[in-house]
């Protein structure tokens, strides 16, 4: 049975570094967390070490085996990072919404136009690709532009929870909408607004697919130092073969080597904690 690659310990310590996985280079303000998005491209919210790619959890942790716990209302690091999060969307300097397949992702602004590209949806597409769910909940935001939960509901008509939520999910995974704020009081509540309102320029721009995955690849790898099958697919929602597209893509431009199928490393070395 051929042996599946791993990660080597030189390419854990660079990514101890590039995805703060270190007490000395930890998480600790929103500060922090806005420079981390913009410096890795995408993170994660709220994963784990059990998940590849970088997280805003695992660099509140500053440490590389973080594990979610069960009970995470009385976890502290939990704790903090749902608070950064929630700063995070009502300073809107990184975009931040549910992409591909569900997953809470946060992305510089330097990214969007490349993800949007692989799942973006244009407005032409809109009557064919969306739920009417979806575009009776996007009909009533493009005439107010934000509004909180109980006001989209009414004002779309999708007052059940489950087809609304569902419906929310569906508009953010095609970056049409993104919760602006989270209110607590009197109780809680998210603002939702248009992704366009607060990012117009990398929502409009053009990109073509090979180059979204390209980029893609690219600011995976710069954090990671060495790739093995599965993880840019795991980290992003791209399929493996968009992501095996992306990682080709880099070593015909000459920024990474492939020793092996479905190994990728960068042409140049890899930073370590020494």
């Amino acid at each position: 049975m051929r042996k599946h690659p791993t990660v080597p310990e030189t390419a854990e310590e660079h990514r101890d570094l590039h995805w703060k996985r270190t007490g000395t280079h930890q998480i600790r303000t929103v500060a922090d967390a806005e420079l981390f998005v913009n410096e890795v491209g995408f993170a994660a919210c709220l994963t784990d070490a059990r998940r590849p790619g970088p997280s805003l959890y695992v660099g509140v942790c500053g440490r590389r085996d973080a594990v979610m716990p069960r009970n995470v209302q009385k976890d502290p690091e939990s704790s903090h990072t749902w608070q950064l999060k929630d700063e995070l969307v009502r300073r809107g300097n990184v975009y931040y919404a549910k992409l591909a397949k569900g997953r809470a992702m946060f992305l510089a602004p330097r990214m969007v136009p490349y993800f949007h590209a692989i799942w973006g949806i244009r407005r032409r597409a809109e009557q064919n690709e969306l739920s009417p769910d979806a575009r009776a909940l996007l009909r009533a935001l493009r005439k107010e532009w934000e509004l909180g939960t109980a006001d989209l509901r009414a004002d779309s008509g999708v007052t059940d929870r489950k087809q609304f939520l569902r419906a929310v999910d569906e508009l953010q995974a095609a970056m049409l909408v993104m919760p602006g704020q989270v209110v607590y009081a009197p109780k809680l509540t998210y603002i939702w607004t248009l992704g366009v309102g607060r990012f117009p320029e990398e929502l409009t721009s053009r990109v073509n697919r090979a180059t979204a995955l390209l980029e893609i690849a690219r600011a995976f790898l710069a954090g990671a130092g060495v790739t093995i099958p599965g993880e840019l697919a795991r980290s992003t929602g791209l399929s493996r073969t968009d992501a095996g597209l992306g990682n080709h893509a880099l070593c015909a431009e000459g920024y990474a080597v492939s020793p092996r199928r479905g190994v990728y490393h960068l042409t140049t070395p890899l930073d370590t904690l020494d």
